[in-house]
């Protein structure tokens, strides 16, 4: 006689949940804007306020590097000089002396937070900097080249800038490149080729005659005395032809945040904008360099302070080009006021701020066992 089994049919009482691992605090929401012919703007509040902070912070320090200094001048005067007017001592100091200076460090200040921005995120990590991975020292050592053993005026000193920095990035792309582009990989080579460029930059300047080889040594500092208008021209043109192609690549740029494979599903062509990419960044780097020498970190802080500020996802072009402005004509001002009667270059100011701000970062990833 077959015997069945009664089944107890009563649903088991939920389990309770499990404990959520720890992660990520939230990223804040990025708002879309829709703008005529189908296209759509992604907005960021939070790194739109801090831009318009920083910006704000900019118009302060233009009022104070215009009216201070040791022949101090009213507002007033100043704006009157701007739209034509002005006596002709106060027009001189103005257009031939502190707006030209003021203006290439603007202008140097943001190409150099750009290119910071590109490198960190295409090496996504915070070392990425082009002064760390040998660019701005590579673009040095063209303009060394130029100045102390061809000889030429400021056009082949930024013709040589330009012309380092690219040879230089490619052997360091190409000695990074092998089973795949990393990261770790690119920063490690990049010191590397610094150290041997930074080398023969020495070797160079001790060959030299003694009146070059001063003037180069002072160059090498980063400095923005006795920088004129054939200094911010150039400037001026380069972010302008470079500054629109790094925000066209924006969303390449972020693809390639996630990793080759997640950009590659999403149909961009990794190793095409990697490669445009390096050359605008390189472009801003050698074009900055040419103008006020390697002027060290501004392209390592300004990225990563904005990005802490604004708590963005994302290379965040805009707020570290304005960053990078602000960070370098504050550096200058702090270099020509606030250690006066010793002017210093801006570059020695940059260094020391830059490089408390390198060991503190070393610091915090070893201790959270990142680095």
């Amino acid at each position: 006689m077959n015997s069945t089994t009664a089944v107890d049919k009563t649903p088991a009482p939920p389990a309770p949940p499990a404990a959520a691992a720890p992660g990520p605090p939230a990223a804040v929401p990025l708002r879309a804007v829709r703008l005529p012919g189908g296209l759509s703007l992604r907005w960021h509040g939070r790194a739109t306020v801090v831009s318009l902070l920083i910006a704000l912070a900019l118009v302060a320090v233009t009022v104070g590097y215009l009216t201070a200094g040791d022949y101090p001048m009213p507002a007033g005067d100043v704006v009157d000089v701007l739209t034509g007017g002005g006596r002709r001592a106060d027009r001189y100091i103005v257009m031939e002396v502190r707006l030209p200076r003021l203006l290439t460090a603007l202008l140097v200040g943001a190409a150099l937070g750009l290119a910071g921005s590109l490198f960190q995120t295409l090496a996504r990590n915070p070392l990425g900097s082009p002064d760390v991975i040998g660019f701005t020292v590579g673009s040095a050592t063209g303009a060394l080249a130029v100045i102390l053993v061809i000889g030429g005026g400021a056009a082949a000193v930024a013709g040589g800038a330009v012309a380092g920095g690219m040879l230089t990035s490619v052997l360091v792309y190409l000695l990074a490149r092998r089973g795949g582009t990393q990261g770790y990989r690119l920063v490690l080579v990049g010191i590397g080729v610094s150290s041997l460029l930074a080398s023969l930059n020495s070797y160079l300047i001790a060959r030299a005659s003694f009146s070059d080889a001063q003037s180069a040594a002072v160059w090498l500092t980063g400095s923005l005395n006795a920088r004129g208008w054939e200094h911010c021209g150039p400037m001026a043109v380069a972010l302008l032809l470079l500054l629109p192609a790094a925000v066209l690549l924006g969303r390449p740029l972020r693809m390639l945040e996630m990793g080759d494979d997640t950009a590659s599903s999403l149909g961009v062509s990794t190793e095409r904008a990697r490669i445009w990419l390096v050359l605008i960044g390189v472009g801003l780097t050698a074009a900055a360099t040419a103008a006020a020498g390697p002027i060290p970190f501004v392209a390592l802080i300004a990225p990563q302070a904005v990005r802490r500020l604004s708590r963005a996802t994302g290379p965040n072009l805009l707020g570290a080009t304005l960053l990078g402005a602000l960070l370098l004509a504050v550096s200058d001002l702090a270099a020509q006021r606030l250690l006066a009667p010793t002017q210093l270059p801006v570059g020695v100011l940059t260094g020391v701020v830059g490089g408390c701000y390198l060991v503190w970062l070393i610091a915090g990833q070893w201790r959270s066992r990142r680095g």
